[in-house]
């Protein structure tokens, strides 16, 4: 088998695995919440500072993890195709520029499950085994 052929296969293979990986994150709101549905590019508005209200006129409030949990890499890699140093970049230049603000990040899982439990319109992600009562996954459309 040439070798260039072997590549191709086996980077297949690691993408397919990096998918599976990153899936173990999913997109949560309270169960007050009216979202039930989002597309992929909403999320990424709603998460990189684009989108604060949905079409129904709701507000949308993303609660963001610390950084430096495995569930804010998966999250930006899965679900916007960025990494965590792209997304400070990202930040950085609105910050910057006076145009916006980053989501308000919560140091841990019972903080992150206190603030989305508490506000009907504030949206976050967590691993998927540790969604508690109280709060529902949203379906995300690729």
């Amino acid at each position: 088998m040439p070798r260039t052929f072997v590549k191709i296969i086996m980077t297949g293979l690691l993408s397919v695995l990096g998918h599976f990986a990153c899936a173990d994150v999913v997109v949560v709101v309270s169960d007050g919440s009216p979202v039930r549905t989002l597309s992929a590019t909403q999320l990424a508005d709603i998460y990189l500072g684009r989108l604060t209200y949905l079409s129904e006129g709701e507000a949308i409030v993303p609660i963001d993890q610390a950084e430096q949990t495995q569930a804010h890499s998966d999250f930006y890699q899965h679900y916007l195709g960025r990494t965590p140093a792209q997304i400070r970049s990202h930040w950085s230049r609105l910050i910057f520029t006076g145009r916006g603000q980053p989501p308000r990040a919560v140091n841990s899982h019972a903080a992150l499950v206190e603030a989305v439990t508490r506000n009907p319109n504030a949206i976050g992600y967590m691993d998927a085994e540790a969604v508690p009562d109280g709060l529902r996954v949203v379906d995300i459309e690729f």
